[in-house]
């Protein structure tokens, strides 16, 4: 893999994670769900939930799982 490829990787990764945070955040809202509440529906810690929502970590399949349960979606 070239570095510019690695490069591109990354900021596909980096932008997905955006994205699934935005939606994460624009469906809790719809909802008329706090950050907080969402955390503790999904027995996160609030700081992980705002780290998902902003789209600085990567979210596992199960908590993906977690937070579409808790949101109904």
């Amino acid at each position: 893999m070239t570095t510019f490829e690695k490069d591109f990787n990354e900021l596909e990764r980096e932008q997905l994670q955006k994205f699934i945070g935005k939606r994460i955040k624009q469906l809790r809202t719809q909802r008329n769900i706090s950050q907080v509440e969402l955390a503790n529906l999904c027995e996160f810690e609030k700081s992980n939930m705002n780290r998902l929502e902003a789209g600085k970590t990567n979210a596992t399949i199960l908590n993906l799982n977690k937070i579409c349960t808790a949101l109904g979606v």
